[in-house]
């Protein structure tokens, strides 16, 4: 009953100040990422998560073997093209464009937390609503929208909607939509595991 009462029942709190507050609270995650990008190619990948900012990227597609590692204290990104045990090793910053994902992406503002900071700049400029309940990859989730206002455009031209977790509180699944309710964006985070205990070199090999 709590859950529900904070995912979306009469008076609730802020469902995504609630995500925010689950996310400070975690020390690390692990999930596996599915991006679908209008325009671009289907991007999947393991994602890992520690903080401070530690952030291991392992891809599955479309660059098979690619592991890319961000160090928060050197502000560097460590690049394995073809895997950890293979050459060459590159040593880029997180704003090179030879790293950048979908819509300029970058590996050092990849994280829930970043997410979840840009979903609430735009609730801040629109309304949030909520969808009910439902699954995703069998999870119990909780849905919501938001639609921004005042920006010069018609009406509901780009509206977000995001699925949470009712055990975590965090996001399963985002959903951006443009003029028409065309899907622009997708992000399924359907495995998600939250402070997940990592080997001690899992961020430095």
């Amino acid at each position: 009953m709590l859950l529900l009462a904070l995912l979306g029942g009469p008076g609730a709190s802020d469902p995504l100040a609630k995500a925010q507050e689950r996310f400070q609270a975690l020390t690390s995650y692990r999930v596996t990422v599915r991006l679908n990008a209008e325009g671009s190619e289907q991007h999947v990948l393991r994602y890992f998560y520690r903080k401070p900012g530690w952030v291991r990227i392992e891809f599955i597609r479309p660059h098979p073997g690619l592991v890319l590692i961000y160090n928060p204290a050197s502000r560097r990104v460590r690049i394995w093209p073809f895997g950890l045990d293979h050459l060459p090793r590159l040593n880029l910053a997180p704003d090179n464009p030879l790293i950048r994902g979908p819509h300029g992406i970058r590996v050092d503002q990849s994280d829930i937390g970043v997410l979840l900071d840009s979903l609430r700049e735009r609730q801040a400029r629109g309304t949030l609503a909520a969808l009910g309940s439902g699954e995703v990859a069998a999870r119990p989730v909780a849905g919501f929208e938001i639609r921004e206002e005042g920006l010069g455009k018609p009406s509901g031209a780009h509206h977000y909607r995001i699925w949470l977790a009712r055990d975590s509180l965090l996001p399963l699944r985002v959903e951006r939509f443009g003029t028409g309710g065309r899907l622009l964006e997708s992000v399924d985070m359907a495995d998600l595991e939250i402070d997940t205990p990592f080997p001690e070199r899992f961020f430095s090999p």
